[in-house]
């Protein structure tokens, strides 16, 4: 029996010893993926690797644990080769020095060509002047809209400015049909006014981004558009939960307009009535003077410094940087491909529902930079909502805005101060 253990135990002490001894390089490339994504992409690595040789370990994260993950990973040395990062937490991992800057591959790379890129979209990756990550998918907000409902307003054009949008959001509702609204902006969302307050000239931090500038008056103005949707009766003043269902609410005529993201594309196709099949589309965003900008969401492909795979992680990022795997890897998840390229293919240049996006993509702006943004950007849904719903003056909310903005950047600003006295003495 003893001998039968031994000999049962030697291939496998073996294999361990061959693994233990093997050169880092050679071993699995290790991607974290997150939600959705992490499942579909595996039948695209697959083909990497036998094209490549290289093999890839997936591990898949859900997005509500990911942020969490990856800063226990950071503190342990312990992160992966390549990872799926959204574009809000670029800023964070970039200061905390865990990215590779990748401007010198991407310029040496015949796959990964920056000026294919939508540059909005490309922008959420240069933090500091420096690209440290490859947007991978985007996301942006844009309206979907009842057209047989706005004919019946007396409306024949859709809306490119914020004036013709009011004309239009009047229209409907000058037809007091019971129960119809205009548009549903859900108020547990931050992405309606986060949309019209990029669409501004004033940007939402100044002094090197260390305060607020809610008090400014591009946001002022964005505040006083969103929140006039609501006063005026046009929007509801509810939260998404408080909706039993949006899709079918919308096919009901319950809002004309609904300002929301790409995946919804497949899920109105999948849910509409036979009868109302051409009778709904998408529409950029209206601006101010005309088409206006959105979001610039979405993630990017990062490698993390210290990683002895480097190289070999780099060619995964530009395998699922090719347009036709871009392509395919939308027509799998509806993800939005971030280079014009990718957009030519029949499936995507030959649906009229997608072509509002691929618009509103060439208009798309970055939050401001800074690892406090997510932060920033609940205070901001917290404090617009409470104009909404009564008891806070817009004056007032901005005011508090910038209070409590000023507050979450104080360790910012205090930095900032410290490198700047520090600048100012070397001289």
């Amino acid at each position: 029996m003893r001998l039968l253990r031994t000999c049962l135990l030697l291939p496998l002490l073996a294999g361990w010893l061959a693994a233990c001894g093997r050169d880092p390089a050679q071993q699995p490339v290790r991607f974290w993926a997150m939600g959705r994504e992490a499942e579909v992409v595996a039948e695209l690595v697959d083909e990497f690797e036998r094209d490549t040789g290289i093999e890839v370990e997936i591990q898949q994260i859900p997005w509500t644990a990911a942020h969490e993950k990856l800063l226990t990973a950071f503190a342990a040395d312990a992160l992966p080769d390549v990872c799926q990062l959204g574009n809000t937490w670029i800023p964070e991992f970039a200061q905390l020095g865990a990215l590779q800057p990748l401007q010198a591959r991407v310029d040496a790379s015949a796959t990964v060509d920056q000026a294919d890129y939508f540059p909005g979209i490309w922008d959420t990756a240069v933090v500091d002047g420096e690209l440290v990550g490859v947007p991978w998918y985007v996301d942006t907000r844009l309206l979907y809209y009842r057209k047989d409902l706005l004919r019946e307003a007396g409306v024949a054009q859709v809306p490119r400015t914020w004036a013709e949008w009011e004309q239009a959001m009047a229209a409907i509702m000058a037809q007091g049909v019971p129960g119809r609204h205009a548009i549903l902006m859900p108020l547990n969302e931050f992405e309606q006014q986060l949309s019209f307050a990029l669409q501004q000239g004033d940007p939402l931090l100044r002094d090197h981004d260390t305060r607020g500038n809610f008090e400014s008056p591009g946001f002022r103005r964005a505040l006083a558009f969103y929140a006039g949707m609501f006063e005026r009766g046009w929007a509801p003043k509810v939260s998404e939960t408080q909706i039993s269902n949006v899709w079918d609410e919308f096919f009901r005529g319950s809002y004309v307009f609904y300002l929301s993201g790409p995946w919804n594309i497949r899920e109105f196709r999948r849910r509409q009535p036979p009868q109302l099949e051409g009778q709904w589309g998408t529409m950029p965003l209206p601006g101010p003077d005309g088409p206006g900008a959105g979001i610039a969401g979405g993630t990017s492909l990062v490698l993390f410094r210290g990683s002895p795979r480097s190289d070999q992680a780099w060619k995964l990022v530009e395998f699922l940087s090719r347009p036709d795997i871009q392509q395919r890897f939308h027509a799998m998840i509806g993800d939005l491909p971030p280079r014009r390229s990718a957009w030519e293919h029949p499936q995507l240049a030959g649906d009229p529902l997608a072509a509002a996006f691929r618009d509103q993509l060439e208009r798309v702006e970055p939050a401001p930079k800074v690892l406090e943004w997510e932060r920033i950007v609940q205070e901001m849904r917290l404090v617009t909502e409470r104009v909404v719903r009564g008891g806070l003056a817009q004056d007032a909310a901005a005011r508090e805005l910038d209070r409590k903005v000023d507050a979450i950047l104080a360790k910012r600003r205090w930095m900032h101060e410290r490198a700047a006295e520090a600048q100012g003495a070397a001289r």
